[in-house]
């Protein structure tokens, strides 16, 4: 018996992510990777490599507040953003009985990791305006936990509306968390919803370094 037989069913299952690296695609830059174009020159001290992290370092996280205009006490740093977005679901969603709503095309690791913590997944597609269909996810809050949305939306690159999302995060309030995925926000970041957060306790917003920070192969 191979050991593949010793996974979850729902594991089993699933359709792995795969890069355009993975599929076999040729070429030294990878637009669907979004990549800084250069690597940027810093230094890694090596002598405590050997010793466990801090779980939050002070220094990471005070710096990135400051950067992003928040409160240090608003700032969970992860491994990369799709860590992120599995926690989430493994924190607020029972396997089995909850679902998170995403609104296609988007990003394709919340359905992903959704499958694999066994959560169902309600997919309201973009309207024509390729803007998140309100009316339609405040419908749907009463059947799940999580609603993701991607800004600027990955793979169509546009912004989610502002007055749109406030409305949603109203009408969502004790009732479903809205995440705000900002992996690219560095192209326009006059149009981050950051702000909202001290109003809205049922908003999360991920980040990256991965991108503009150049920093996608040291996670």
């Amino acid at each position: 018996m191979s050991i593949a037989n010793l996974a979850r069913r729902v594991v089993r299952a699933l359709t792995p992510y795969q890069s355009a690296r993975r599929i076999g695609g040729k070429g030294h830059v990878w637009l669907n990777a979004n990549e800084a174009p250069q690597a940027y020159p810093f230094t890694i001290e090596g002598s405590r490599l050997n010793r466990y992290p801090e779980c939050q370092p002070t220094e990471v996280v005070n710096s990135y507040a400051a950067y992003a205009g928040v409160n240090p006490d608003q700032v969970l740093v992860s491994r990369g953003a799709d860590e992120a977005i599995e926690l989430l679901i493994r924190t607020f969603c029972e396997a089995g009985e909850d679902q998170i709503l995403i609104c296609p095309p988007t990003y394709g690791m919340y359905a992903i990791s959704a499958e694999t913590c066994g959560v169902g997944i309600v997919e309201q597609p973009l309207t024509i305006r390729r803007q998140p269909d309100w009316p339609a996810i405040a419908d749907r809050l009463s059947d799940v936990k999580l609603v993701f949305l991607c800004s600027p939306n990955n793979p169509t690159g546009d912004l989610v509306g502002r007055d749109g999302l406030i409305a949603l995060l109203e009408k969502a309030r004790d009732r479903a968390i809205v995440v705000v995925d900002e992996a690219y926000i560095e192209f326009c970041p006059e149009s981050s919803v950051v702000d909202l957060l001290a109003r809205f306790p049922n908003l999360v917003v991920t980040r990256t370094l991965s991108k503009a920070f150049a920093l996608a192969g040291i996670r």
